[in-house]
């Protein structure tokens, strides 16, 4: 039985933490900082724990991530 892949998107994305929880940091921080305000970039500075929805999307894309 072959391994399963991990989509290589969803490795760079997320980190999975001790709890078995997924991390991810927020989107709009590449490019466009002058137009956001800083109490926006300050909000995205950190990383953030993905809501039960979403985490159970990602997950599928990480096999071994349980």
């Amino acid at each position: 039985m072959p391994k399963m892949k991990t989509k290589s998107g969803a490795k760079k994305r997320f980190k999975v933490t001790g709890k078995g929880k997924l991390v991810a940091y927020p989107t709009g921080k590449r490019h466009g900082m002058i137009k956001r305000s800083p109490k926006q970039i300050r909000q995205k500075r950190k990383a953030m724990v993905l809501c039960d929805a979403d985490e159970r999307i990602a997950k599928k894309y990480m096999p071994y991530a349980r």
